[in-house]
């Protein structure tokens, strides 16, 4: 496919081209030149192509419980054992659960996103009930599994081993996804996330999400949760809304980065995660969406909060490109996969942005544009590994 007259933001800075031509070749983007070539093309006159959005935190698993539990803490509505949404999951006919997973990624894929990163409860058989919501969704998904295996305090201070009927079920449940997704290192001993450590694929955990977890971990271990979580040797950290400077700064040392979900820290009621202070400690920030229960996976509507909401808190002006950045290059980092970026080589993914459309026109910063002005309606197609997947143009 050959595109000309295109305006896109290439590279990992995003670099905005008012007009070029593009060529995708084998689901990869090509070379970029302003010379017209005696090619067969498609006008793209109007359009500005960004990155695919990586939604690089979801649990769509709770689509099924939109809204179910608005008021009650964070354990009430999403811990793994008490809450609210493991009962909802053990409860629901398998096949609902499918069809409302399906439901979000046709969802996700009209808004933009074609990768998303899925943190999947209820081990083997909530992955392939994944596989199958996504069997006929042309989406990317990166799916984290993890055994229910949940430590209590004692355990946890006795630091006691993971059982070998766990390490036999690891084995089958990382055969079939792409990594591990860890709950958190409050319901693990540091044995348990050693030997998870030594596993080859993806790994990922939650830590520092709230004041109350934080203070669990001093409480039980004398030892700050994300230092714990450390011990997974994670490829990187998801939430970190209450993470001290020093553990930041560790894990800019050992971590490719941090995940943030500021709409489900604020609908939570747990804070605003402050990505300028991770940043200004070595760390690189992406964005998820987290449980669809709490929010719609809305990757224009998290860059449009997180913007405002820290320029507001911190009384000082933000670059939108950094806040867009977030949503599509540093996702497609984190996960050490050639995504997230306009670049030869890279997967052709991408969103066709109607510049002329009522919300965007005139279009003067395209950065402030894409992050607080565009939305579903402004999108006239969407392209994953090269091929329009939404829309037409």
């Amino acid at each position: 496919m050959h595109l000309k007259n295109l305006s896109i933001l290439f590279g990992k800075d995003l670099k905005y081209i008012h007009s070029t031509n593009l060529q995708i070749k084998d689901r990869f983007f090509g070379k970029i030149s302003n010379m017209p070539q005696n090619k067969k093309s498609i006008d793209c006159e109007g359009l500005l192509l960004i990155p695919g959005f990586v939604n690089s935190h979801t649990h769509i698993g709770d689509s099924i419980a939109k809204d179910v539990a608005t008021s009650g803490t964070v354990d009430d509505k999403i811990h793994p054992i008490m809450g609210i949404k493991p009962r909802i999951l053990r409860k629901s006919d398998p096949e609902h659960l499918v069809s409302f997973m399906k439901n979000s990624c046709l969802s996700m894929i009209r808004k933009g996103i074609t990768t998303f990163v899925d943190f999947r409860e209820s081990e083997l058989a909530g992955i392939l009930l994944l596989k199958r919501a996504i069997s006929q969704v042309p989406i990317r998904a990166i799916i984290l599994g993890r055994i229910e295996y949940y430590q209590d305090q004692n355990q946890v201070q006795k630091n006691t081993q993971l059982p070998i009927l766990q390490r036999k079920n690891l084995l089958t449940i990382l055969r079939s996804c792409d990594g591990l997704g860890v709950s958190g290192p409050n319901e693990n001993s540091n044995s348990v996330l050693q030997y998870l450590s030594k596993t080859k694929k993806m790994r990922a955990i939650h830590s520092a999400e709230t004041i109350e977890s934080s203070k669990k971990s001093i409480k039980i271990t004398k030892k700050s949760e994300t230092s714990r979580a450390l011990l997974l040797k994670p490829h990187f950290l998801v939430h970190m809304t209450y993470a001290k400077q020093n553990d930041l700064r560790d894990a800019a040392k050992k971590t490719r980065g941090i995940v943030i979900c500021p709409r489900a820290n604020a609908s939570l009621a747990e804070g605003i995660p402050d990505f300028l202070l991770m940043e200004k400690n070595g760390c690189r920030v992406a964005i998820g969406t987290d449980n669809v229960m709490i929010n719609p996976p809305d990757m224009f509507r998290e860059m449009d909060y997180l913007w405002k909401v820290t320029m507001g808190t911190h009384k000082k002006r933000v670059d939108p490109k950094e806040i867009l950045k977030m949503a599509t290059v540093n996702g497609g980092i984190l996960l050490g996969r050639k995504i997230g970026s306009i670049e030869p080589k890279y997967l052709a993914d991408g969103i066709f942005i109607d510049k002329h459309s009522l919300d965007l026109e005139p279009m003067h910063n395209p950065y402030a544009s894409i992050v607080h002005r565009a939305s579903e309606s402004t999108i006239r197609a969407v392209m994953i590994g090269g091929r329009i997947v939404h829309g037409k143009f």
